[in-house]
């Protein structure tokens, strides 16, 4: 596991803190929250309310206090477009919140865009046309409606302190693309505001390729805005889907080569009104590729219970005791159309087939390091409980071999609370074996089975099956192989052990449970299986 998501904090220190930690347990990748794009409403002063209805909302106190001339920023902004023509107004307001202070570049018309600076704070004043057509020629004689984007910036820049101290660590920093508004009559985000939101993309975009450019450490830019990985049927009338497509074109021409990551969820719960299958969520992996995402890293589901880690022959188990709130006192099978191996492998089958249609698109597995309730529960996390580094390798066997990268949500609470913290958890356990796949592998003469994963270099392989009296254990050392060599399309440091085995020995249709300890004794915390099917 190389990548985390990191929560937005003003303190240096505890920035600092979560980098070290990260680099600590061999991160690679932090990814951070950004702050949404909201659209407002004015007072009969020209002050930005509060969201809420306008009829109750009083004035937002972060944008008080921005004024020019003590006139209201807001007012000041369209009182300049109307100098320019007497029948320019402004359209539709919005603001932008962040910790990231801009230059220049973020302003295209300096006639009536700018910096405003009230005592400590800074503000930015964007004007744009609603459709978010980028109109290099300023030209505001022509009376027209604008939309005006009141940006609140920081004191300093958050995203410079993050790359100096990705620079620092060797890490990768993902920074959030401004997320859309909600739909206010759904979960999807609102395409009637997707002309600003990709004006004001472009914007921030054009900023970081004049600030950062030839920065390593900006590995690429997340979309923060969730969505649920399904098929669609009418993909174009998808809010959140038009969104991804608008924005991340600006990206493509802002920041050409910069990597664009999504997280969506998945929802495998019979009991919900629909849940799609591996087979629909690969189709919808599809559809969400297409809109110009270079990687996928689906949320696995066990920390929120929408999935759960499971085989194919333990479909009649009960369930996790901790997962019982979210799907009842059932089975696997009763709860869930399939588990999260069987989404990931469909989903690198669409991975591979997009490929050959020139779409290259990365499946990273975003791993969710938190329960579903609320005991063990982490800071502010009110509603998650805290795992350990068992239930951890367990997300990572299943996982399994589909994918070329493992992150997890998330650092900022989950790897840093408890006693002792999954981190220092990861740290004291660092070269547990970990399995994530067997199959039959014959190295003439002998037939056998190879074994993928992490730490198996001193491992014994143990394989059973339900009319074996006792486990038949192998070591690698002394009579089968290891390889270490890199493997293409798996994280850095899978490996490989291959033992003999005479399949003839092995029954028809059976399931062949495969252990992996380590040599001091530590036995991995999930087997892996393998059918060995007609």
């Amino acid at each position: 596991m190389t990548g985390f998501w990191v929560m937005p904090n003003k303190d240096s220190c505890t920035w600092q803190r979560q980098f070290e930690g990260v680099h600590q347990v061999g991160g690679d990748t932090v990814i951070r929250f950004g702050f949404r794009l909201s659209s407002r409403e004015l007072d009969a002063h020209g002050r930005i309310l509060a969201e809420g209805s306008p009829k109750k909302a009083k004035p937002d106190a972060r944008y008080a206090k921005c004024e020019e001339n003590g006139v209201a920023c807001a007012r000041a902004a369209e009182k300049a477009l109307k100098a320019l023509n007497p029948a320019n107004r402004i359209a539709r307001t919005y603001v932008y919140d962040t910790d990231e202070r801009f230059g220049p570049s973020i302003f295209r018309c300096p006639s009536v865009e700018h910096k405003i600076t009230v005592g400590a704070s800074v503000f930015y004043r964007l004007i744009v046309s609603p459709d978010g057509s980028d109109d290099a020629s300023c030209d505001f004689s022509k009376g027209s409606g604008y939309d005006l984007i009141l940006v609140s910036g920081g004191k300093t820049d958050s995203l410079s302190e993050l790359l100096d101290l990705g620079d620092r660590f060797g890490i990768k920093v993902f920074p959030s693309l401004p997320p859309s508004p909600r739909d206010p009559g759904d979960v999807q985000a609102d395409a009637e505001h997707v002309g600003p939101l990709a004006e004001l993309t472009r914007r921030v975009m054009r900023d970081y390729a004049e600030r950062f450019k030839g920065r390593t450490s900006l590995g690429g830019v997340y979309q923060a805005f969730e969505l649920a990985l399904r098929d669609w049927p009418k993909p174009d009338d998808v809010g959140t889907l038009k969104v991804y497509a608008a924005q991340n074109r600006v990206v493509r021409e802002e920041l050409p080569g910069v990597p664009i990551l999504v997280s969506p969820y998945m929802d495998a719960r019979k009991k919900v009104s629909y849940s799609p299958t591996p087979a629909q969520v690969a189709d919808g992996f599809k559809v969400l590729a297409k809109t110009g995402m270079d990687i996928i890293a689906p949320q696995d589901g066990r920390g929120t219970g929408k999935l759960g880690l499971f085989w194919p022959n333990w479909t009649d188990r009960p369930v996790d005791p901790r997962l019982k709130p979210v799907v009842g006192d059932t089975t696997y099978d009763e709860a869930y159309i399939a588990a999260t191996r069987g989404y990931f492998a469909a989903m690198s089958v669409a991975r591979d087939e997009l490929g050959k249609e020139g779409v290259k698109v990365q499946l990273w597995a975003n791993l969710e390091a938190f329960q579903p309730t609320p005991v063990g529960r982490c800071g502010d996390q009110d509603a998650r409980g805290n795992i350990d580094k068992p239930r951890l390798d367990t997300q990572i066997t299943l996982a399994g071999p589909y994918v070329s990268k493992i992150i997890s949500w998330m650092w900022t609470g989950f790897y840093t609370c408890g006693s002792p913290p999954l981190s220092r958890q990861i740290a004291q356990d660092w070269d547990r074996p970990i399995p994530i796949a067997a199959n039959r592998q014959s190295r003439q003469p002998r037939e056998g089975l190879q074994v993928t994963g992490y730490h198996l270099g001193e491992a014994v392989v143990s394989v059973s099956w339900a009319a074996l009296k006792e486990p038949r254990r192998m070591d690698p050392t002394e009579v089968g192989s290891y390889d270490a060599t890199p493997i293409a399309g798996l994280p850095q440091g899978a490996e490989r052990v291959w033992v003999p085995l005479d399949w003839a020995t092995v029954p028809k249709n059976a399931w062949v449970k495969v252990e992996v300890t380590s040599a001091d004794g530590r036995k991995a915390a999930e087997p892996v299986y393998y059918y060995n099917g007609v």
